[in-house]
């Protein structure tokens, strides 16, 4: 495809006074030349100083224009990047994007060279969001296909409401420990948690683990005492089939972020699985009638 770089061109954007303001009163002077390719073909966008909207709007023409690989830099809290896109491309981001990173995304690779905020993957459909940092609360809400993989933690609320659809099954590899309420009326789909940051003996320290949960599975490398989990989960040792599903998430975990395979590997893990697939059947069911 063809380069360009005016700005106005690609967005439909005007310069706005608070536009202006936030470019040091350049204008769309100051937005001239935003993208740029270099040999390989990738295309690079400066997101300094640009609103979400702006943002969001220049990628998502470029990917749809049929851009293969796109990387954007500078990025500082703005929410929504590689929201609702639905190609196959691989997006590199350098920064600290907001919320709702990759947010119903169908397909597209993202790969964050930084921390992330909340809602990461929030409803993702398919493909793969990589953060080389730490994440948010509310990671993988209502996700249903791709998978997600956190070099560092995650706050609170990870994986709430996660499922299955069809044939997908979400995958969120966690390479730290997690905040409270993880795997919250999860319903589907694997979470696995590696605890490296973790001290030798050192437990986990998340609580109300897998509260409500009535699908999925959660794999946990480490302890976790059972007060810390919810009422509606219980603890078994992981079977072969178990062990398949989680060495190849650590396989993929250790090629994107340099981590030593075998010293994972040769760890115990946890399984953490729901009691019942209807925990609040009972609130809901008919109430007999006396006799």
């Amino acid at each position: 495809m063809s380069l360009r770089t005016d700005w106005t061109d690609w967005t439909g954007c005007t310069d706005g006074a608070g536009d202006g303001q936030a470019e040091g009163g350049q204008g769309g002077a100051a937005r001239a030349r935003r993208v740029f390719g270099d040999e390989s073909g990738v295309l690079t966008v400066d997101a300094r100083g640009l609103s979400y909207r702006e943002l969001n709007r220049v990628l998502k023409a470029y990917a749809t224009a049929g851009a293969a690989q796109m990387s954007t830099r500078n990025v500082a809290g703005q929410r929504y990047v590689g929201t609702n896109l639905r190609c196959p491309v691989r997006l590199e981001v350098h920064g600290t994007p907001g919320n709702d990173l990759g947010a119903f995304m169908d397909g597209p690779s993202i790969t964050v060279f930084g921390n992330v905020q909340d809602c990461v993957g929030n409803t993702m459909n398919s493909g793969e969001i990589v953060v080389h940092g730490r994440a948010g609360d509310v990671v993988a809400m209502s996700m249903r296909g791709g998978a997600i993989f956190i070099r560092d933690d995650v706050g609170s609320r990870c994986a709430i409401h996660m499922k299955e659809c069809g044939d997908r099954r979400p995958l969120v590899v966690i390479g730290g420990t997690a905040h409270d309420f993880l795997g919250e009326y999860m319903a589907g789909g694997t979470v696995i948690m590696l605890g490296l940051d973790l001290a030798p003996g050192e437990r986990h320290r998340a609580c109300f683990v897998g509260t409500g949960m009535h699908g999925g599975r959660i794999f946990i490398r480490g302890s976790i005492e059972t007060h810390q989990l919810g009422r509606e989960v219980e603890v078994v040792d992981p079977d072969s089939r178990d062990q398949e599903t989680i060495m190849s998430a650590v396989e993929r975990f250790c090629t994107l972020f340099g981590t030593d395979f075998d010293e994972i590997a040769n760890s115990r893990f946890l399984r953490l699985h729901p009691r019942s697939r209807r925990p609040y059947g009972r609130f809901y069911g008919a109430r007999e009638s006396g006799g």
